[in-house]
């Protein structure tokens, strides 16, 4: 009879916590995440948007537009947001003042920057541009500063070697198309909005620099795990799905840009994926983190590397990669 009773016992026990666990799967988190820009660095998030994979996992997401990485950033430090994503080199330096935040997912693991010309331009590296009128993003970006990492990497200065023109970002085709300056340096879709007019893409980021940290989620390191473990559950799917479906990746950029030639967009998705600009995973490799970092460092902007199982959150992104 007690074996019986005991018996009962661990059954309604195990029911009960099947009961927890189905409730709290049910019950949909609400959340806001700050992006930077409406921009096509941060495709993932929309995928994940768009096709329902935060849903999936019980989360409501509202995205909101900061207008830059920084106010994005201050919108989470200041509890207006749960999560943000831009580059991860705000957080670093957010982190090294004090800020009690950290990165929990991957969104864009190469340097996505190029560099593209006039067609009578001759390039067959870096020091062709010498003497050259370039437009660039205005700095703060991540655009101009790899930009300047690779003129110094290279024996060069902005200010002696190069009439480096800095413009609002989204503005760099204009001027190079409207004659401002025959070089240019670009993310997409701006640099495939030139390429289709007959500019030359000379030099991409991505294969010299390779596994780049380039765009992540931010979180403080207080959010509320669970929300923080279905956003990066969403983020995993959505890589997942981009890996396997560039087709339907393409016509969810084409919804989030509509007034974009529908041509460049397909070129712009279709150019990132091919030089592995998205990555396969929410995983961030530290040697990822490393390059990414020693660019800020190189400019002064960091003084050293973030220790990074203080900075990546580690546990969301096992419990992530872990999904079936």
């Amino acid at each position: 009879m007690k074996s019986i009773y005991s018996r009962l016992q661990i059954t309604f026990t195990a029911l009960v916590i099947a009961g927890m666990s189905f409730n709290a799967a049910a019950e949909v988190k609400a959340v806001t995440i700050s992006q930077a820009f409406q921009s096509m660095l941060y495709l993932p998030l929309y995928v994940a948007i768009d096709k329902g994979f935060f849903k999936d996992q019980g989360l409501s997401v509202i995205k909101e537009t900061a207008g830059s990485p920084t106010a994005a950033l201050s919108s989470v430090l200041s509890g207006s947001s749960q999560f943000s994503i831009h580059g991860p080199e705000w957080t670093a330096i957010a982190a090294s003042k004090g800020a009690n935040v950290g990165i929990i997912s991957n969104a864009v693991n190469g340097a996505a920057v190029w560099i593209a010309t006039a067609p009578d331009v001759k390039f067959t590296n870096i020091k062709d541009i010498k003497g050259q009128k370039v437009v660039t993003g205005l700095m703060p970006t991540t655009s101009t500063s790899l930009f300047l990492k690779l003129l110094k990497e290279n024996g060069m200065s902005d200010k002696t070697d190069i009439d480096m023109i800095q413009v609002p970002l989204g503005t760099e085709p204009a001027a190079l198309l409207g004659g401002q300056a025959k070089v240019a340096v670009l993310y997409e879709p701006g640099l495939d909005q030139v390429a289709i007019k007959g500019m030359k893409v000379v030099l991409g980021f991505p294969k010299t620099y390779g596994a780049y940290a380039f765009s992540s989620i931010t979180a403080m390191k207080t959010v509320d795990p669970v929300s923080a473990q279905k956003m990066v559950n969403g983020m995993e799917v959505a890589l997942r799905y981009m890996a396997k479906d560039p087709k339907g990746t393409i016509e969810v950029a084409k919804k989030q840009f509509p007034t974009l030639d529908p041509q460049v967009v397909e070129n712009a998705v279709t150019r990132m994926m091919n030089e592995n600009v998205f990555p396969k995973s929410v995983q961030i490799t530290p040697a990822a983190l490393k390059i990414a970092m020693d660019t800020q460092i190189a400019l002064g902007n960091l003084k050293e590397q973030p220790v990074y199982e203080n900075f990546i959150n580690e546990t969301y992104i096992q419990n992530a990669l872990k999904l079936k």
